[in-house]
């Protein structure tokens, strides 16, 4: 079964001159899609972008760990284990040689807090199955690491 994902990504750069020279343009873009906020865009300040928007290389990131939540949380149901609580503090290495460059490792730090103290094991270990289910992480040819902490949530 095949899934589409439509948007509308609209360059906001031109400053009156085009592309007519590598500082004479800005790298603004707006993302857009039905029904949704729209999503400031830019390149990495690095490259000349505007560091208030996100840039290409975050947003891998963002969907790399948003991904990974969303299949956690699918397999923490399947096996009976109740999250209270996710957060994770992602990063993501790019290296840069010449004109190129590629992203070499991302590194998930999810924080994960669950109900139940005798299900700690358990709850670290189906980190591998939601990386296995998540379809960002297996359309990537880079790795995509996870190193979770698990912590009880506070009774009441």
């Amino acid at each position: 079964m095949d899934h589409r994902y439509r948007l509308d990504v609209t360059w906001q750069g031109n400053r009156g001159t085009g592309t007519s020279g590598y500082r004479d343009y800005g790298r603004d873009v707006l993302l857009s899609a039905e029904g949704k906020p729209d999503l400031a865009a830019s390149a990495d300040p690095t490259f000349r972008g505007d560091r208030t928007r996100w840039n290409p290389e975050e947003l891998l990131v963002a969907a790399l760990s948003q991904c990974h939540l969303l299949s956690y949380l699918h397999s923490a149901v399947r096996h009976g284990i109740v999250v209270t609580a996710y957060d994770d503090a992602p990063v993501g290495t790019m290296s840069q040689s010449g004109d190129g460059g590629r992203f070499t490792d991302v590194l998930l730090r999810p924080r994960v807090a669950i109900a139940d103290p005798g299900l700690v094991g358990l709850a670290r270990e189906i980190h591998a199955e939601a990386s296995r289910n998540c379809f960002i992480a297996a359309s990537v040819n880079f790795p995509v690491r996870h190193d979770p902490e698990i912590v009880v949530a506070a009774a009441g």
